[in-house]
């Protein structure tokens, strides 16, 4: 009898390389594969149980990775050489290996018909010389087709390119890099490392190879092992972890990010480390923070002027030295309360303390002179600016108000600081006329420019579509013909829409709104607008409940405009079914539309009925929830918003209306 072949154990992550390899170790005749495996693991099962010649272990798989596995498997089967097979084509990694008790290194840049050769060295000399002896003439071509029930491997025709994806990368930038950088293992045993990461670790690259880099986080290894996981077994794309290296007398702070390098069949093959310095971020972020809590002790102590902060509703929710010693207030008695109290009673009628808040959103910045109201009921000659505060999010989330006390003024109106009584005509400082004129032209120029953007798309539509009938008609069918008539039906619906709201809003600009009130049935109103909008939604639904014998004292076409707007909003900004429902209590009918949808961003609710304001990118004038308040306003009730609750899980809009 011949003797054996000497037995192999291939363990292998990737299925198609070890599918690959062990059809050309079959093929070759020089080895018998007694067992298959994907990880560290099973390789010291395999080992044991086989006590194999030889064991071609790769050096990058998840759960336990090559250099893991190695004492345990020369523990259990002492006899086996093991042999690394790997992408990483580094000479430390392989010394590192051999140290550990390798018999051999072999890189998947190896051409594959020589591997088994390479195997065969790592062998006693007498057993490798009887199987070369014995080795058949023939051709190891690798036959096309599947392999080891695996998809088809590479177009390569000799099965190169499947070993060449888990080749190293990133060589040409690796070490020049002034940027930390490591390859790991699927486990986090480092394979090789730039100089800037040694030198962050205050050590020589080579010392770093075959360490676990979660010994290197400084107590975050938890945290380092919970990241592979992320990236290995959760199929994530990046993580991030921050933690501090170095010597503990001079600790540096460092983000570390791992990112997977994967094959074509999104397998990882290995871990790449980014690991940037940011020591001087933190110390500069530690001296903004130490900047700021001075420049807050700053305002505190400021007595010139009164500087506070408001909440996005104005009521207010700071207050310094000079706002105390201007205004009268204590910060235990002004805090919580709503900045209109600064103001006299014919501003608050006029709603002048929530103009000077939209303004600020709207542009930015407000500024004004004009009389402001102490807490003993005198009054003062204030400049004042209002700053619209967002977050960094670009989320608003209030105002900072300055006022200066300038009653010493020789400019000021008549009668300055000599009463309890508002300001009369003649006490209207050209200031204040200058600012009026100067905000009116704003709001003209935004009010056009809205107009322009927005009847820009109907028009262009009803042109397109013109023409092409006016062109192309014998060449249309039918239904083409339809189409495009009902396209045109659907743009001029629209821009009579828009006309309507932009003309409405014009006159309630300028204070010319006329109503012609009578007593108007509810039900039929809420009805009308519900099939108009299902004429241009023929998928949505839309359900109306109201009792027939409700009766509101309203204009009829200004109170069905408001409706329209509603439902509209809660079609175009929301999601179908919508309800609309109505009932009378109180004097007063209340309307509610709600929709499907997610509801009103918390963020877009403070100016949600202002004019121009619009929670989406992508059109609307910004126009008709504001219409929906003013109108509602003219007639003696109001609109507002009520968000979602527990026990009403969609926001719902809220219209009311005096009854009959």
């Amino acid at each position: 009898m011949g003797h054996r072949a000497p037995t192999i154990v291939v363990i292998e992550d990737s299925p198609e390389v070890r599918s690959l390899i062990t059809t050309r170790l079959r093929l070759s005749r020089l080895f018998e594969v007694v067992g298959e495996g994907s990880d560290g693991t099973e390789a010291i099962g395999l080992a044991h149980r086989h006590q194999p010649s030889v064991l071609l272990l790769d050096m990058s798989m998840p759960t336990m990775d090559g250099l893991e596995a190695l004492p345990a498997i020369l523990t259990v089967a002492p006899s086996t050489r093991v042999v690394f097979y790997s992408g990483f084509q580094e000479r430390d990694i392989a010394a590192r290996a051999v140290e550990l008790g390798a018999a051999g290194f072999i890189e998947k840049s190896t051409p594959i018909d020589e591997v088994a050769q390479r195997l065969l060295d790592v062998l006693p000399s007498e057993e490798s010389e009887s199987r070369l002896a014995r080795r058949p003439v023939r051709s190891l071509r690798l036959i096309t087709g599947a392999v080891g029930g695996q998809r088809k491997p590479h177009p390569a025709e000799d099965g190169q390119g499947v070993l060449d994806e888990h080749l190293e990368r990133f060589r040409e930038v690796f070490d020049e890099s002034a940027i930390g950088m490591a390859t790991m293992t699927l486990t986090g045993s480092v394979i090789r490392a730039n100089p800037a990461l040694a030198r962050l670790m205050l050590c020589r690259p080579e010392d770093l190879v075959g360490v676990d880099y979660g010994r290197l986080t400084a107590g975050e290894g938890d945290q380092f092992d919970a990241a592979l996981a992320e990236l290995t077994e959760d199929g994530g794309e990046l993580a991030q972890l921050e933690h501090e290296a170095g010597h503990p007398d001079n600790p540096r702070t460092v983000l570390a990010t791992l990112a997977p390098v994967r094959d074509s069949t999104g397998q990882p093959l290995y871990i790449f480390l980014q690991l940037q310095d940011f020591t001087a971020q933190r110390v500069a972020e530690d001296e903004l923070r130490r900047s700021e809590e001075r420049f807050r002790l700053l305002v505190e102590a400021v007595r010139e002027y009164a500087i506070f902060m408001l909440a996005p509703d104005g009521t207010v929710v700071s207050w310094n030295v000079g706002a105390e010693r201007i205004k009268g207030y204590s910060a235990e008695e002004i805090i919580g309360q709503h900045f209109r109290v600064f103001y006299g009673p014919e501003q608050r009628r006029s709603g002048h303390p929530e103009y000077v808040l939209d303004a600020a959103i709207r542009d930015g910045q407000y500024a004004e002179e004009g009389w402001r109201y102490r807490k003993d009921g005198t009054r003062f000659w204030a400049f004042v600016v209002i700053t619209a505060v967002h977050n960094e999010h670009g989320e608003h989330i209030g105002f900072t108000k300055v006022t200066r006390d300038q009653t010493g003024r020789t400019d000021i109106p008549p009668r300055a600081g000599r009463g309890r009584a508002d300001p009369t005509d003649d006490e209207i400082s050209l200031h204040e006329l200058n600012a009026q004129l100067r905000q009116q032209t704003a709001d003209q120029s935004r009010f056009l420019a809205v107009a322009a953007h927005e009847l820009r798309t109907p028009l262009s539509v009803l042109s397109g579509s013109a023409q092409t009938l006016a062109t192309h008609w014998e060449e249309l069918d039918p239904t083409q013909r339809a189409g495009l008539l009902e396209t045109i039906h659907h743009s001029a619906n629209r821009m009579q829409r828009l006309t309507s709201d932009m003309l409405t809003a014009a006159t309630l600009d300028s204070h010319s709104l006329q109503l012609h009130q009578s007593r108007t049935p509810l039900a039929p109103l809420l009805s009308s607008a519900a099939r108009t909008h299902q004429a241009t939604h023929p998928d949505a639904e839309i359900t109306v409940d109201a009792a027939p014998d409700i009766e509101v004292f309203a204009d009829a076409d200004r109170l069905s405009q408001a409706l329209s707007n509603l439902v509209g909003n809660a079609l175009w900004h929301g999601m179908p079914p919508v309800h609309i429902a109505a009932q009378a209590g109180d004097g007063t009918a209340r309307i509610t539309v709600t929709d499907s949808g997610t509801g009103v961003d918390s963020a877009v609710r403070p100016r949600l009925f202002e004019r121009f304001a619009t929670g989406r990118r992508d059109g609307g004038t910004g126009l008709g929830l504001f219409i929906v308040r003013e109108l509602a306003r003219a007639h003696g009730g109001d609109a507002f918003y009520e968000p979602e609750s527990p026990d009403r899980p969609a926001g719902t809009f809220v219209l009311t209306i005096p009854l009959a």
